[in-house]
């Protein structure tokens, strides 16, 4: 089969050829040469989809209730894209493809597109390639993209950045309750679910969260809703994609939208930037500039901050 060129998988993607939108993913996560070119063509079709992240510690159930979501979703008639992200093969260095194996009753549907990336050693939860992935998803006419996080714990607050709504799962029994709420991840919510609400202490979550709600300060007027679920028999989850529907009109209505995809581009810019910097970097280490400027800090005649300061004068 012959090499497509970006232009024709951009073509394939637009119209919802799942083969194309997986190609052009495994361009962006391949870094390809291509990518500038097929950003370019992207943008004019992206800005759409509902960005809807999904994090919490390991254990509470985060795959059951994306592939639950998505059936919420699919309900309304919505186009809907996965982004799960696993963590590395430690041998391959790709994604484990656990969360694909979970949500595999939706393999089969033409509306869905569910995609696993490896973390490949980027902290924060996320693959360094999901916002560009996101990007494919939205002009590939995904209504709803669900960003599914590797469950790092509590350092997992990167999808706040990338996300129009944030959905922090957690469980009864979990500990998760005070130990989260130091560490800033019930901050970051615009949706709390208690999943495995038929536990015993599952009204005791609820009622820690309400607790802990109460004596913090949010940045904006929207008080995250609290609900429950028992995921894996597909209960409450309706309430909860209910909620992310409320919280996306409250984002339009107080101009909070457009801010938080005024963020998100920044932060995608600045991602893109650092990355070049990082390769023109690469390219110099080995070179007579670099060894130079080394051999000056060793000798006392530079100091480190100024050394990098010509290094980078020199790029």
């Amino acid at each position: 089969m012959a090499q497509q060129s970006p232009q024709e998988l951009v073509d394939r993607a637009l119209e919802g050829q799942q083969r194309a939108v997986a190609r052009l993913i495994s361009l962006v996560e391949s870094g390809s040469k291509d990518l500038p070119e097929v950003a370019a063509l992207l943008a004019p079709h992206t800005g759409r989809a509902q960005v809807v992240g999904l994090t919490g510690s390991p254990g509470v159930g985060k795959s059951t209730t994306t592939s639950a979501l998505v059936t919420a979703f699919r309900e309304q008639g919505k186009r809907v894209g996965v982004l799960a992200v696993d963590p590395s093969s430690p041998f391959s260095g790709g994604a484990l493809l656990g969360d694909r194996v979970r949500m595999g009753d939706h393999a089969v549907d033409e509306g869905v597109f569910i995609r696993s990336m490896a973390t490949r050693g980027h902290l924060g939860g996320l693959a360094w390639a999901t916002p560009q992935a996101l990007r494919v998803l939205d002009a590939a006419g995904c209504d709803v993209v669900l960003v599914e996080t590797v469950g790092v714990g509590q350092s997992e607050i990167d999808v706040v950045s990338l996300a129009d709504t944030t959905v922090v799962l957690l469980a009864p029994g979990m500990g998760d309750g005070v130990q989260a709420a130091k560490a800033g991840i019930l901050e970051i919510a615009d949706v709390f679910v208690v999943n495995k609400a038929d536990r015993d202490g599952a009204g005791q979550t609820v009622r820690d969260l309400r607790y802990m709600m109460s004596l913090g300060e949010r940045r904006d007027a929207w008080k995250p809703p609290v609900c429950r679920t028992v995921a894996a028999r597909g209960e409450g989850v309706r309430k909860v994609a209910e909620a992310i529907d409320e919280h996306r009109a409250w984002l339009e209505s107080s101009g909070e939208g457009p801010r938080r995809r005024r963020r998100r581009a920044e932060n995608e810019i600045e991602a893109i930037g650092l990355e070049k910097v990082r390769a023109r970097l690469g390219d110099v280490r080995g070179g007579a500039a670099l060894e130079t400027l080394a051999e000056k800090v060793v000798a006392g005649e530079l100091d480190p901050y100024r050394a990098a300061d010509e290094l980078l004068d020199g790029l």
